[in-house]
């Protein structure tokens, strides 16, 4: 009975912190766009927020399957190399097959990245192989097998069919294909994270494996589960990236991982598992997003973007090693009371 009301006391406070951090984030938001309104007058436009919306939308889509993977206390840094996999070999079967359905094509590279995420979690959970080692490893073994299979060509706009193109680049109700497929992601993993059981029992691994063992929750398939959730969401977002840029490349989306963390981290997701939601991981996106575009719009070279989104990733961690130190010394000051 104990343990229960501890448990949920420090789901209070953790959904509290969160709420603080979320807020704090859409504060720093609007100050940011403020800020580069001022120096850039392209940046408070229409278009300007559409392509911020448009660049984001893979990122979220592919950030939300990497926080369900944090949130276990793992990772995956084969996010990037899988997106390309999927990208390449779905870019390669339109442009050999003209008259395959869009639906049949971002299915097809669901399925890529089925298999991908699912042969990680397998390393993971039956190889006993650490998670940034299993997926440092299948980031080159993917990256590599992009180039095998196309032989270091490209497809490019030509060789694809518009009815593919159009799959990320058309609209409807005048809101961007891309957006919605982004905004039906988070809708549906919100709801999984927050009203399933699966989804609890996910937060229970990351926050103590030990003990959600004892309760009986079967942490080696939960965390298989992860890494095949995020094989389904970076194998999709491949088909899309492909589709809105009309190219498949062998090196598209390098360091896209790092961006998928830092996404994670900066909308409140624990590095060390247990805690995070959806909407933070949105904010933090977005705020990922703006910062790369003003960046871009103020003409700073693109290796202080590299060292801007370190920076970023350091301040963000730092960040939650001191909200969990807080957290348990207000829990440890509650048991005490």
């Amino acid at each position: 009975m104990a343990s229960s009301t501890d448990q949920t006391s420090r789901r209070s406070l953790f959904s509290l912190v969160a709420g603080v951090r979320e807020t704090g984030i859409f504060a720093f938001i609007v100050l940011l766009i403020a800020i580069v309104s001022l120096r850039s007058p392209y940046f408070l436009t229409v278009e300007n927020f559409r392509d911020i919306l448009l660049d984001t939308a893979v990122l979220i889509i592919v950030a939300i399957g990497q926080t369900m993977v944090i949130l276990t206390r793992s990772i995956d840094l084969s996010v990037a190399s899988g997106l390309a996999l999927s990208g390449m070999v779905v870019g390669m079967t339109v442009s050999s097959h003209w008259g395959l359905p869009p639906l049949v094509a971002l299915l097809m590279g669901i399925g890529i990245g089925i298999a991908l995420g699912g042969f990680n979690g397998l390393l993971v959970t039956k190889g006993h192989v650490p998670p940034i080692i299993a997926t440092l490893g299948t980031l080159s073994i993917y990256r590599g097998l992009t180039f095998v299979v196309s032989g270091g060509a490209w497809v490019d706009a030509a060789e694809m069919p518009d009815s593919f193109k159009w799959l990320a680049r058309d609209t409807t109700l005048w809101v961007p294909n891309l957006v919605l497929f982004a905004a039906i992601v988070a809708i549906v993993f919100y709801y999984f994270l927050n009203h399933t059981r699966t989804g609890r029992e996910i937060y229970a691994v990351g926050s103590n494996p030990d003990a959600a063992r004892v309760a009986g929750i079967p942490v080696d398939r939960i965390v298989f589960l992860v890494y095949v959730l995020s094989g389904v969401l970076f194998g999709m977002a491949g088909v899309l990236w492909v589709s809105r840029y009309a190219s498949a490349q062998s090196d598209s989306a390098m360091g896209f991982e790092l961006q998928t963390v830092a996404a994670a981290v900066i909308g409140g997701v624990n590095i060390f598992g247990g805690s995070g939601t959806i909407p933070g991981v949105l904010l933090g996106s977005l705020l990922l997003g703006i910062i790369i575009n003003a960046l871009n719009l103020v003409r700073i070279s693109p290796f202080w973007k590299l060292a801007v989104q370190g920076l970023i990733i350091l301040l963000a961690v730092v960040s939650d090693v001191l909200i969990s130190r807080r957290l348990q010394r207000a829990l440890t000051l509650r048991r005490a009371g």
